[in-house]
């Protein structure tokens, strides 16, 4: 069998070994049953002879059990092992989880590949290859595939077999880059989740290929159903053509079901309408939202135009300028406005506001550069910017709106 003992035999966490060497808190045993940190899960806690273990690493292919203290044993002696149980088991949840995660993404993303895994004791966070956005229909579909494969009490199995072989299966996914400790004189060990077992909660219409099968040196549970609560927590930021998964196993997934229970019906409540129908009514109202501050978008613009037809022209280096003020309007959309006029009303366009600080927008027709107009009044009260010959923005200006326009003149 490739792997560690322990992915060999998770179930097992009492066991009596022989001390092979000592150096200070380092310790090596002549067999261990501890998991040794790799593939993203963390090593088992636990005491190797009474002494608590701070740290389990793999280092030349052996085991080295890092102790919190130095022991009072040496080389030679034999001694009681204990794993805790409670954390080998949350890894155990967590990472058949991931696994089950990663057979939904398949299902909901398509072609996907495996990137990574890290498991923390609030969350497990799967790392996916994929071009699909990964959006909140997405993580929705993933939440109740994954707890479907749970309540289907799918069966959990590790298997070694020769990598060629391992090669020519359509259903295996190989990660030598992610999961080398899989792998062993051309031998890997595949984990695989399988069908519901016969008579299963839900084994009608289920697929009979394996929901998941992926190279593995991880530890797992025998069935799905051992995983307990899972809830899909959100996405997070990954690099191009990866997508960042996050879930949460037992205590955590249920605290997080809490919320979402509490945020829902306050939601209905609020609403007026049944839980069923909140989503419909929320979309609505959002529509609504949008329309409006399309609405109210427009009028500020036309507030905006308005003032410049009605601001006083002025002469200024054998130019006709107008300016004014743009109120609630930001820079972005007073710069639309200054562009539309800017040739039509005036030959130089200027717009002052205060966003979240002065700030100025300079539009021109063709015999005038906004560029360096802005540049002039960077020049005089601060601040930076650019642009185009035809349409230029600054800001952070040391004075106020009205004294930019009345420096103008």
């Amino acid at each position: 069998m490739s792997g560690q003992r322990a992915a060999a035999e998770p179930y097992a966490t009492r066991f009596e070994s022989q001390v092979t060497a000592v150096d200070g808190r380092r310790v090596w045993l002549d067999s261990s049953h501890f998991f040794a940190e790799s593939g993203g899960q963390p090593a088992d806690r636990g005491t190797v002879g009474d002494v608590p273990v701070a740290d389990v690493v793999l280092e030349d292919g052996e085991h080295v059990h890092v102790l919190e203290e130095e022991p009072s044993f040496s080389e030679g002696h034999r001694v009681l092992c204990s794993i805790d149980w409670s954390f080998r088991m949350y890894c155990m949840r967590a990472h058949t989880a991931s696994h089950v995660c990663y057979g939904a993404a398949r299902r909901v993303l398509g072609e996907v590949g495996y990137a990574g895994l890290e498991i923390g004791e609030e969350m497990v966070r799967v790392e996916l290859e994929t071009d699909e956005e990964l959006d909140d229909d997405a993580l929705v579909s993933l939440d109740e595939l994954v707890n479907r494969a749970v309540w289907e009490s799918r069966p959990v199995s590790w298997d070694s077999m020769p990598v060629a072989d391992a090669r020519e299966a359509d259903e295996v996914v190989l990660t030598e880059r992610t999961e080398g400790s899989a792998f062993s004189k051309g031998r890997v060990r595949v984990v695989t989740i399988g069908d519901v077992d016969e008579g299963g909660a839900s084994a009608v219409n289920v697929s009979s290929q394996p929901w998941d099968a992926a190279a593995c040196g991880g530890t797992h549970v025998r069935n799905t159903r051992e995983i307990g609560p899972v809830t899909v927590l959100g996405r997070t930021e990954a690099d191009a053509g990866r997508a960042g998964v996050e879930l949460a196993v037992g205590p955590r997934a249920i605290e997080r079901r809490e919320t979402e229970k509490r945020v829902t019906f306050a939601a209905s409540r609020q609403l007026g309408v049944p839980l069923a129908e909140a989503t419909g009514k929320l979309s609505t109202l959002e529509a609504e939202r949008e329309a409006l501050a399309d609405s109210v978008g427009t009028l500020q613009r036309e507030l905006v135009k308005t003032r410049l037809e009605s601001a006083e022209p002025f002469e200024r280096e054998g130019r006709t300028w107008v300016g004014t003020t743009a109120g609630v309007v930001d820079a972005n959309e007073a710069g639309e406005v200054a562009r539309d006029l800017a040739g039509e009303l005036a030959d130089v366009i200027v717009i002052a506001g205060e966003e979240d600080s002065p700030f100025a927008v300079v539009a021109t027709g063709e015999d005038a550069d906004a560029e360096t107009i802005l540049r002039d009044l960077t020049d005089e009260f601060g601040g930076g910017g650019g642009g185009s010959a035809r349409l230029a923005w600054g800001g952070d200006f040391d004075v106020d709106p009205e004294a930019v326009l009345s420096g103008l003149e």
